[in-house]
């Protein structure tokens, strides 16, 4: 499965590859290949848990949700500490990057997973993300950014 990191402001940035000797030199006109070691997007906490808190989306599937060792789940954005009430699921939803592209889909969350306060998402059903979203799992309140 994917990745996402909580981060901190004062995360170094990755240093760009080197060209060695014997291979082609990269060319600027080429777009960088998907990496999940180059975020993309992420999610911030705007309400609920740690206020600020940032989850990377480097992987092209990122699962929301609470971690539980037990099941055998471990969420790429893992909501435990910042969900004191439990209201998000173990696996509540996930997000895919296709063509560029964040879709947000619910796995059949008991409470339920929301953009930007309408209606509930249908599990199974992918809802296309733009920058500046507000997704509400639970209680918790997460801004989704795309990183340029």
């Amino acid at each position: 499965m994917g990745s996402a990191v909580p981060t901190a402001a004062s995360q170094p940035t990755p240093s760009p590859k080197m060209h060695s000797p014997g291979s082609p030199p990269a060319t600027p006109s080429a777009s960088p290949p998907a990496s999940s070691s180059v975020p993309r997007a992420k999610l911030v906490i705007q309400r609920g848990g740690t206020v600020g808190k940032e989850f990377l989306l480097t992987e092209t599937e990122s699962n929301i949700g609470r971690w539980d060792a037990d099941g055998g789940i471990f969420p790429d954005v893992d909501l435990d500490q910042d969900d004191p009430e439990a209201k998000v699921s173990r696996r509540h939803a996930r997000i895919l990057c296709q063509d560029g592209q964040y879709l947000l889909e619910d796995l059949g969350s008991t409470n339920g997973t929301f953009v930007n306060r309408g209606r509930r998402l249908l599990p199974g059903n992918r809802h296309p993300l733009n920058d500046g979203d507000e997704i509400i799992v639970g209680k918790t309140f997460l801004k989704f950014h795309y990183i340029r």
